[in-house]
């Protein structure tokens, strides 16, 4: 409606050029909204009662008159329209004898993930009435104005549920956190349709989430329960080993067996065998030294809150609705605050290995890509920052520091010759990307025996490079293990191309939880303070 003003305004202008300009504006509304209004699906008119999935059908202005109740979601309106109109506006809820089993499949979906994330806004009270109510029928009547409004309600609520189950949290920009991987598409419609032609069986096979989600929600169903538990701090002046007895050892023994590295044992101040390889099990989830022996590194994790672990959890299950499901085909995983690179084949771990990554200073960017190039006996071309920082000063100190170094000058850069002492070791592994990151050899294996290995200006080296080049050129027979070897220690630069479907997706990702292939949960530092970043977009009162 216009104010006063713009009237008393308008009334001054002639009408005859109102006319005009009004007419205009219609038709350059008109045009933007063309251009922005969704395509509607063709209605499927092949799909007959004999053929149908119900054998009910809803009336079209029953539909048209929920939609107009909800006019103001657009895409809503089109994702319902369109849902509709390729089943021929059968019934996806109902049955002539009554509800569908999987209702109940899709409110118990809907329920773990009202409690794992506290968010209750998907509770729908009256959704819950009208499905109690209609349970018990026997016979369901599509023209019943009940049986409609549960039927299209259903859709809409399972369409929104979809969203945000398994898209993240879209308040929230993740480039803004530095996670540079495309936040993944979600297809409601497409789930939908596979929950009902799966009658609600077989999920895992058909959700729209990493499995990662679900491992970490199981887990969070442990924790949870343990988040009132007194935790106060332990700590204990000297190392505790095997054989050992200490008046901190019940208590120990109380918290690995409920975060479930022990099984429930005695109370003595023993150090025996069993709370030896409970130790263990405790210090492998955590990232530490498998030692066995109890110092300050293992109290340090020990003692964090059970409410800050769920939080943890949290974040981390937040990431994973960003990224795709696994895929089933061969990938490269690097979990930077895990320091491993992880070789996935046709979906299967095939092998991991230890890796080095960025300081905090340097930190190595979260994004993804394709190898499609392996480089043997590489030069190393001197980043600008540190030629700056370190070579120009090194030449400075001493003429001879080009030499000693097996650097020589490139045009106005420097670049390291191939060979033993290069910088890139013997091999790397590129995937185009403006971050200039890469996989590498390093001749500094001193570090893979580190267990916090964040020590790189932003690449990746990696503790098994040459098993890594022979996994991704197995099916080449051109490439044997002696020829690999060769081109390696050559002194000469090689370039081999990895084409078509031998490019490799490769995914540098931050996850300080997950469940490992052997159904352990982990956690880890949070070495670029991303998760504190995600705690203050996702928790209203941080701690």
């Amino acid at each position: 409606m216009w104010d006063q003003i713009s009237i008393r305004i308008i009334s001054r202008i002639n009408a005859s050029l109102v006319g005009v300009m009004m007419v205009m504006m219609l038709a350059s509304c008109q045009t933007k909204q063309e251009k922005k209004r969704p395509e509607v699906a063709k209605r499927d008119t092949s799909i007959k009662t004999e053929n149908s999935f119900t054998q009910l059908f809803i009336d079209t202005t029953a539909l048209a008159r929920f939609t107009q109740s909800h006019s103001s979601d657009d895409s809503l309106v089109n994702k319902l329209q369109n849902f509709y109109n390729r089943r021929n506006y059968q019934f996806a809820w109902f049955f002539p004898d009554g509800m569908a089993e999987f209702v109940h499949t899709f409110l118990a979906l809907q329920n773990d993930y009202i409690y794992v994330s506290g968010d209750s806004s998907l509770y729908d009270p009256a959704l819950l009435a009208s499905i109690d109510t209609l349970e018990l029928r026997k016979r369901i009547t599509p023209t019943d104005p009940l049986v409609i409004k549960t039927e299209l309600a259903l859709t809409q609520h399972f369409f929104r549920y979809t969203q945000k189950a398994y898209s993240g949290d879209r308040s929230v920009n993740i480039q803004e956190l530095d996670w540079f991987i495309p936040r993944k598409k979600v297809n409601p419609a497409e789930f939908l349709d596979s929950l009902l032609k799966n009658k609600g069986a077989n999920l895992a096979s058909y959700e729209p989430v990493n499995r990662q989600y679900n491992l970490l929600k199981e887990q969070l169903k442990v924790y949870h329960p343990l988040v009132n538990e007194d935790w106060k701090e332990l700590n204990s002046p000297k190392t505790l080993k095997l054989g050992d007895s200490s008046i901190a050892i019940p208590e120990i023994k109380r918290r690995l067996a409920l975060l479930q590295d022990l099984k429930p044992a005695d109370s003595t101040n023993h150090f025996d065998s069993t709370l030896f390889h409970g130790v263990r099990s405790f210090q492998t989830r955590m990232g530490l030294k498998a030692s066995g022996q109890i110092g300050s590194a293992f109290y340090k994790e020990l003692n964090v809150p059970v409410r800050d672990r769920v939080r943890q959890m949290l974040i981390n299950m937040e990431r994973v609705r960003w990224v795709p499901a696994a895929p089933a085909t061969d990938y490269i995983l690097v979990n930077i605050p895990e320091y491993r690179l992880h070789m996935y084949e046709k979906g299967q771990l095939a092998f991991s290995m230890n890796a080095v990554v960025g300081s905090q200073v340097h930190s190595t960017v979260i994004f993804s890509g394709k190898v499609n190039q392996i480089v043997f006996s590489p030069y190393w071309n001197v980043p600008s920052s540190i030629l700056k920082n370190e070579i120009l000063p090194g030449i400075k100190r001493n003429k001879n520091y080009l030499a000693r170094h097996n650097m020589e000058w490139n045009g106005s850069g420097v670049r390291q010759k191939p060979g033993k002492s290069n910088s890139l070791g013997l091999v790397k592994f590129l995937f185009p990307n403006s971050y200039n990151i890469y996989l590498h050899d390093t001749p500094s294996k001193s570090l893979f025996a580190e267990s916090q290995r964040a020590f790189s200006h932003g690449c990746i080296r990696l503790s098994e490079p040459k098993k890594l080049a022979e996994f991704l050129l197995r099916n080449d027979s051109t490439w044997t293990t002696g020829k690999i070897t060769a081109a390696m220690n050559s002194g000469k630069e090689k370039y081999v191309r990895l084409r078509g479907s031998n490019e490799i997706p490769v995914f540098i990702g931050y996850f300080t939880a997950w469940v490992d292939h052997t159904g352990k949960l982990n956690f880890r530092k949070d070495i670029y303070g991303h998760d504190h970043k995600m705690t203050e977009r996702l928790f209203a009162s941080p701690e």
